[in-house]
């Protein structure tokens, strides 16, 4: 079962809660700073004024449709009634993907033969977390590879070959009510696994599991840690270490392109001081983002121009001490330099977000 399946449950959850939406809970909070793409994309139809999202709420339950005005096409149909939660999105009658939430948990079919396919970064080989350590495989496969350089080498002209992907999990947020109602804990993985109907031992069972287990881990000597469950903790956490008077980013390519040199062009900027809040969205079954803030950081916003005209806005974050890292993290290996001895950067793939004081 593919975990952005289950994300369409989220949907159901926060059409049963009169939950304030994590956007005017960012607005009360930081009137003077816009969302940046990475979150703005995650909030939910209807957690925002989206006019094509229409709700209907009567003595059968909730029904959702957010199908840019096309409810009998190919849209989202989301049922909540006495039985229970139906989604359906594809169409009707077609090869869509069906999910039925009833007493009995979550059942899915794909409208096709076989298991789905789970693509992403696989449990426990994230490569923006500071003690991880890469595989052979990964010096291979994994394209946030190409994303790691040094700090000497962030200039105009300097060209790279980059892939900027974006996190096959869609997951979006729930509100805050929602997601304090869901138990997120490695002691509570069975009532997980309950809830969401994964199977014990699948892929998907795997992948939450290590997400938890990733968040509840000590951080490195300097670093502070926290995994967000939603937006309004994410603004929390930020604002906690930086003040409100803060500015959030996130890396916008304007198309997806396949790996490519990419040319650093004149207009790179410092972001913020040396002490910045970094999140990057984890696989799960709705947004989850793994943030942590240290004083060994310095962000930049830099404009780069791929080779077949694609302009891109990335965030690049340099860590100028990395003595604490895994020494067998995936840049040190790319990079063929040592912890501690110079400053490493990696651009930003586009669902992370950097956090900084204005």
């Amino acid at each position: 079962m593919h975990l952005h399946i289950l994300a369409f449950l989220a949907v159901a959850l926060v059409a049963s809660h009169a939950a304030v939406p994590p956007e005017k809970y960012w607005n009360s909070v930081l009137p003077n700073t816009p969302m940046p793409k990475a979150l703005s994309d995650l909030l939910q139809p209807g957690l925002v004024d989206d006019k094509s999202t229409s709700v209907d709420v009567g003595k059968g339950g909730v029904n959702v449709d957010a199908g840019k005005g096309k409810p009998a096409g190919g849209g989202t149909h989301v049922g909540v009634g006495g039985k229970g939660v139906g989604v359906q999105t594809g169409k009707p009658g077609g090869k869509g993907t069906n999910v039925g939430v009833g007493k009995g948990g979550v059942s899915v079919s794909t409208g096709h033969k076989g298991k789905p396919v789970y693509v992403g970064v696989k449990p426990g080989k994230n490569p923006f977390v500071y003690n991880y350590a890469a595989t052979e495989n990964q010096l291979h496969d994994d394209p946030n590879v190409a994303l790691f350089f040094l700090e000497k080498d962030l200039h105009p002209g300097t060209k790279m070959n980059l892939h900027f992907t974006k996190n096959t999990n869609t997951a979006t947020f729930l509100s805050r009510q929602v997601a304090n109602s869901i138990p997120f804990s490695s002691n509570k993985v069975a009532d997980i696994f309950n809830r969401f109907s994964v199977k014990p031992g699948s892929m998907e069972a795997d992948i939450i599991q290590s997400t938890i287990e990733e968040c509840e881990k000590t951080g490195i000597k300097g670093e502070e840690k926290y995994c967000a469950t939603s937006l309004e903790s994410m603004v929390d956490f930020s604002t906690s270490k930086l003040g409100k008077d803060v500015q959030a980013i996130s890396t916008e390519v304007g198309k997806e392109t396949q790996m490519q040199k990419y040319t650093i062009v004149p207009g790179v900027k410092k972001v913020g001081s040396d002490k910045s809040v970094v999140c990057h969205k984890q696989n799960y079954v709705y947004a989850v983002f793994y943030c942590h803030a240290t004083e060994t950081t310095q962000a930049y916003m830099v404009p780069l121009e791929g080779a077949d005209g694609t302009k891109a806005k990335a965030v690049a974050v340099c860590h100028t001490n990395t003595s604490e890292w895994n020494p067998k993290h995936l840049a040190f290996q790319v990079l063929k330099v040592k912890p501690g001895t110079v400053p490493v950067c990696h651009f930003l793939p586009e669902d992370h977000v950097v956090w900084a004081s204005k």
